[in-house]
């Protein structure tokens, strides 16, 4: 056994998609559900012993822990706007654009990450049954999209940046 793996201990349970839960969700919303407890789950798991140097710090010119946080709760607000059929507001474009600012407390950041894992769970919920082929656009250029594939991309794309958060967490905890 490495010493990173002694440091921080395998998880005690099948993932969430393993579990058996969320049977009332149909299956497209409950995958994006499942992901996103896991997203919560990996993101405890590695980054409990972490302090608030740690959560900024950029090792090997890495994106610091803090910016992902932020960045998948915000993300998961900006892209189920566009799920519900809105494009973004000036405040979601304010937040976007400082979403590598520094400066925000430990406890802050992973109040709004799992704030942002809770009101996306809710909305996720709000969208299950409804038509997932509705078409949907994307950004300045309207780019096509749909409902459908909007949630997958929820599931996705958190799932992207908490495996960086992981890795980075890695690298912080070999370095100790």
């Amino acid at each position: 056994m490495s010493e990173l793996q002694t440091k921080v201990a395998p998880a005690q349970q099948p993932e969430p998609w393993l579990r058996g839960t969320l049977n009332d969700v149909p299956a497209v919303a409950r995958g994006v559900l499942h992901a996103l407890e896991l997203a919560r789950e990996d993101v405890n798991r590695w980054c409990e012993s972490l302090n608030e140097a740690d959560l900024n710090a950029r090792p090997f010119e890495l994106p610091p822990i803090a910016f992902h946080l932020r960045h998948i709760a915000r993300s998961l607000d900006r892209l189920l706007a566009y799920a519900e059929g809105n494009q973004l507001s000036a405040d979601q474009i304010t937040a976007l654009k400082n979403e590598m600012e520094p400066g925000a407390s430990r406890e802050a950041l992973f109040a709004e990450f799992d704030q942002g894992l809770e009101a996306a769970a809710r909305r996720v919920r709000a969208q299950a049954g409804g038509d997932l082929d509705q078409p949907r656009f994307v950004g300045k250029k309207q780019l096509p999209a749909s409902v459908g594939g909007l949630l997958v991309h929820l599931a996705d794309h958190t799932q992207r940046h908490v495996g960086q958060i992981v890795t980075t967490a890695k690298v912080l905890l070999a370095r100790r």
